[in-house]
């Protein structure tokens, strides 16, 4: 495979490498981390220098470049200078206690930046419109979700006016079960769930099927609400479960979020768009006001 197949096939090199670290022997690990943490500065080493700074020998670096799918160590470094050159350097390293803030800011921002920028990648673009479609031809919406996915759902309610139909987000959940078993065919249930597998979001979202309305799912993974939804939105970012991490999974869905209610304005007569911007006047302007 070349270097080229392979950034196609498994997105940005960085993301290959971080996916094999499991398979990879103890040695050939330590060339990865030697990479992950400072990917800039790795462009910048010949085989001995990075075998060097990896306190391994040279064909410990010719098994680890074998072993992300490259023939050698030349292609592996033309992928890694592209790799650096059109892409942000994801910063893999962990929040560690003793990091100061300057470290802290600079990880935290890096591997969020790093993770929008992946969710936008892998974004299914035929997914956005279809989900755009349903929500033109709807006559209300639910939005549903718990914990960070509860606070998507917040904020997507508030932006009702863009979406141009009444919508709600009920926090209990008895209540968002009785409003999606309410659903009508023309009933559009936004469903929200990192994971694909919360419980109870899975539970309202099959009520919603059942009573005939439609159902959107926004989530980062395969799992059980995926099969009940009529359009999944994928969300793909370097979510992390370490205890100093934060979520990143949420800052993406609330973005998909503002891409849908965009994406749903512009498809709205023109007069809609006027409304939209006469409102936005207006409060800008009792803003102002003493």
């Amino acid at each position: 495979m070349t270097e080229a197949e392979l950034l196609e096939t498994q997105g940005t090199l960085l993301e290959t490498i971080a996916g094999h670290l499991d398979t990879l022997r103890a040695s050939e690990r330590k060339v990865a981390d030697v990479i992950l943490s400072d990917p800039v500065g790795a462009v910048d080493f010949n085989m001995a220098g990075l075998a060097e700074a990896a306190g391994v020998s040279e064909p410990t670096v010719m098994r680890f470049c074998s072993g992300i799918g490259f023939d050698g160590f030349r292609a592996f470094k033309i992928a890694l200078a592209q790799a650096v050159a059109i892409g942000i350097p994801v910063a893999y390293s962990a929040i560690g206690h003793g990091d100061d803030t300057a470290t802290v800011v600079d990880k935290v921002f890096t591997h969020t930046i790093s993770s929008i920028d992946r969710a936008r990648r892998h974004l299914d673009l035929d997914a956005v419109r279809a989900a755009t479609e349903l929500i033109v031809d709807a006559s209300s919406l639910l939005f549903v979700g718990f914990g960070a996915s509860g606070i998507i759902a917040q904020d997507a309610q508030q932006k009702f006016p863009l979406f141009g139909v009444p919508c709600e987000a009920p926090a209990d959940y008895h209540q968002q079960f009785i409003a999606a078993s309410m659903s009508t065919p023309h009933t559009v249930t936004v469903a929200i769930s990192n994971t694909a597998g919360t419980h109870e979001t899975v539970r309202v979202a099959q009520a919603a099927r059942a009573a005939g309305g439609k159902v959107i799912a926004l989530t980062g993974d395969e799992g059980p609400l995926s099969a009940v939804a009529d359009v999944e939105l994928r969300i793909a970012t370097f979510e992390d479960t370490d205890f100093y991490t934060p979520t990143v999974s949420r800052l993406a869905g609330l973005v998909v979020v503002d891409v849908l209610a965009t994406s749903v304005l512009l498809a709205r007569p023109q007069s809609q768009v006027e409304r939209i911007r006469a409102m936005k006047a207006a409060l800008a302007h009792m803003r102002s006001e003493p």
